[in-house]
């Protein structure tokens, strides 16, 4: 038996990114004032989408707990859904989006963190929320994937779900710089186009490897503890 219950572990995480937001939203920083404002951060987006999500199984935790002993059919249709779109916005967009941002942000910024993050946003951003943004939420959505079995669609419609995601941000990056003249991040500003292409290309693959590692681990977890309880039967 869990020491904590995972309903109880989705509520805290829940309420954790409730609280990165809210205080990341309160900083009073120049890039929020600007054009796109927190929405052209990737960090921001996958904070939303985290939260989303964590909204959602909870939404369905408390959903099953007030179903629990009935027979409506209506009402198991619409869990269905639930659980449909909780599994699909986990393949998707929680664990490659939240992996992806992990996995840039400490690469760039162990590199050379001028990069990613200038010593300027230590003036503005706590170390405590930075990790809040960028640390802990692989630990988070690798601990929902290790407590609940979620179903992921084939390997073509992942990626290619996963790819359109990265397409769509990469257009609005280009728009950002379109309209201000300025990229989001400084390591753009010190690409050719080429290479900036290239880099975009790059980071393209690195997500849809990302999506299909998670796809592995989660059968492989799954799988594993599927063998264990049919040899302990």
């Amino acid at each position: 038996m869990a020491l904590i219950p995972s309903q109880v572990l989705r509520v805290a995480i829940l309420l954790s990114y409730f609280s990165i937001l809210c205080h990341y939203k309160a900083l009073d920083m120049p890039a929020h004032h600007t054009y796109g404002g927190s929405w052209k951060f990737l960090t921001f987006i996958d904070l939303v989408i985290q939260a989303v999500f964590f909204g959602l199984c909870v939404l369905i935790d408390v959903s099953c707990l007030l179903t629990k002993g009935g027979d409506s059919r209506e009402q198991e249709r619409q869990l269905r859904k639930l659980i449909g779109l909780r599994d699909w916005m986990m393949a998707v967009l929680a664990f490659p989006i939240g992996a992806f941002v992990v996995f840039t942000f400490w690469s760039l910024y162990l590199f050379d963190r001028e990069l990613v993050y200038p010593r300027l946003l230590d003036n503005f951003i706590p170390q405590w929320l930075n990790h809040g943004m960028h640390t802990t939420v692989l630990p988070f959505i690798i601990i929902e994937m290790r407590t609940t079995n979620h179903r992921y669609p084939s390997r073509s419609w992942g990626l290619a779900a996963v790819c359109f995601f990265g397409a769509g941000y990469v257009l609005w990056t280009c728009w950002v710089h379109q309209v201000t003249g300025v990229w989001v991040y400084p390591v753009l500003e010190r690409f050719t186009p080429l290479a900036r292409g290239v880099f975009f290309s790059a980071m393209m693959a690195v997500i849809c490897v990302i999506y299909t590692l998670g796809d592995i681990l989660n059968s492989y977890i799954w799988d594993q503890q599927h063998t264990a309880k049919v040899k302990g039967e």
